[in-house]
């Protein structure tokens, strides 16, 4: 735990600068983005790479925690893209040793969209495109997160992208629609969530409504920070932490920003009865979606090291249980050639949405045989429902 507690501190004094700008998108030009590497959108070689952590496996059955990774449009293309980059380990390949599959499809769509994919990982349940933790004919579904809760547990959620978006939104808040981000982002303020972590200030402050969501958060026993570094200064939960407009900044510009957050979640959530929290790789599909491979794989790169401090933490907790997946694969990417010894590739890009195939699961920790087989994205909520207790 103290080499975790030393993480945060080398990663605060890393962030601050760059958290204070609060970048915004047209900031990008001026990042660490603006590199050769980054000038061909097909072609990528590594920055940098890292060496992907060793755990050992607990030994007891107990699920006391549940940590359920998401990395949003990383499909097994994306994920096999950046293994290459960081000559062939990551921390998700090297250390899970039990791996299964699930179908995407939705309720009203072969190809689904993070809002439905979302809801049946939140709930169980198949739901249209669009939806938010809703069910076809607009009743509410309950999460993953509000079951833990009503079990005694503490939850939490730490994203990259505003918190009103699909994956996170669909945790933790219900809605007919996923466009409709200012009502959702109000739903956070009475969602009794523990710990809130990611971007999206737009549609909190200076709200269409004139409601003060600080005020009511704060007078129902919220935190509410907007920068990493205040955040680190939290001695307790719950706590609300918005540290951007809308997305955090790029990954290479983040300088761990989500490694640290994790790591005061599971700071704050540690307690007796158990947490669960959820935590997105959010941003993998944004950059699918614009067809641009070297921004993509530092986010897939970004998310995996915030999968080896997950790892660390429940290897010495013992009770922690890890899934790791993703919603839906994005922009159709075929891995075309590169350097075997890593570090480079070369991809092409069938197109600029998601894809119907189905997406791997891997599983870590207590009870982790359980996720072994083929089965659809509700049923792997209903599995992690059943361990809940």
């Amino acid at each position: 735990m103290k080499k975790i507690m030393l993480a945060v501190a080398l990663l605060v004094g890393a962030m601050v600068s760059v958290m204070a700008q609060n970048l915004h998108p047209d900031a990008r030009d001026k990042s660490r983005y603006a590199v050769n590497n980054f000038e061909n959108d097909d072609l990528y070689t590594a920055i940098q790479t890292y060496e992907p952590v060793s755990v050992s496996m607990p030994k007891g059955k107990k699920v006391k925690n549940i940590i359920f990774m998401i990395g949003d449009g990383m499909g097994l293309e994306q994920l096999s893209t950046a293994w290459i980059v960081n000559k062939r380990h990551l921390n998700i390949t090297d250390n899970f040793p039990y791996v299964g599959l699930q179908w995407t499809y939705s309720a009203s769509k072969l190809v689904t969209d993070s809002a439905a994919a979302g809801t049946a990982l939140a709930t169980g349940s198949k739901t249209n495109n669009g939806m938010i933790a809703t069910s076809p004919d607009g009743q509410p579904l309950e999460t993953l997160s509000e079951y833990a809760k009503s079990k005694g547990k503490k939850t939490g959620t730490s994203v990259v992208c505003r918190v009103c978006d699909a994956t996170p939104a669909v945790f933790s808040t219900h809605h007919e629609t996923r466009d409709s981000l200012y009502d959702i982002m109000a739903q956070f303020v009475d969602s009794e969530l523990d710990f809130l972590f990611g971007g999206g200030l737009r549609w909190w402050e200076n709200r269409p409504d004139g409601r003060d969501l600080t005020a009511e958060a704060e007078a129902k026993g919220y935190t509410f920070v907007k920068d990493v570094e205040s955040l680190m200064a939290v001695e307790e939960g719950p706590v609300i932490a918005l540290t951007s407009y809308m997305e955090l900044p790029a990954a290479l510009d983040r300088n761990g920003a989500h490694q640290a957050s994790v790591i005061k979640a599971l700071e704050l959530l540690d307690n007796k009865n158990g947490f669960f929290l959820m935590v997105e790789g959010s941003c993998i599909d944004d950059w699918c979606h614009a067809n641009k491979v070297g921004y993509a794989v530092e986010e897939i790169l970004d998310f995996d090291r915030t999968v080896g401090v997950v790892l660390e933490w429940a290897a010495q907790d013992g009770e922690t249980l890890v899934i790791v997946t993703a919603d839906h694969s994005t922009g159709g990417m075929t891995l075309l050639g590169g350097n075997v010894e890593g570090q480079s590739v070369a991809v092409n890009y069938a197109n600029t949405g998601h894809n119907g195939v189905a997406l791997p699961v891997y599983a870590w920790g207590p009870c982790e045989e359980q996720f072994v087989g083929i089965y659809e994205n509700a049923e792997l909520s209903q599995m992690i429902k059943k361990l809940i207790k």
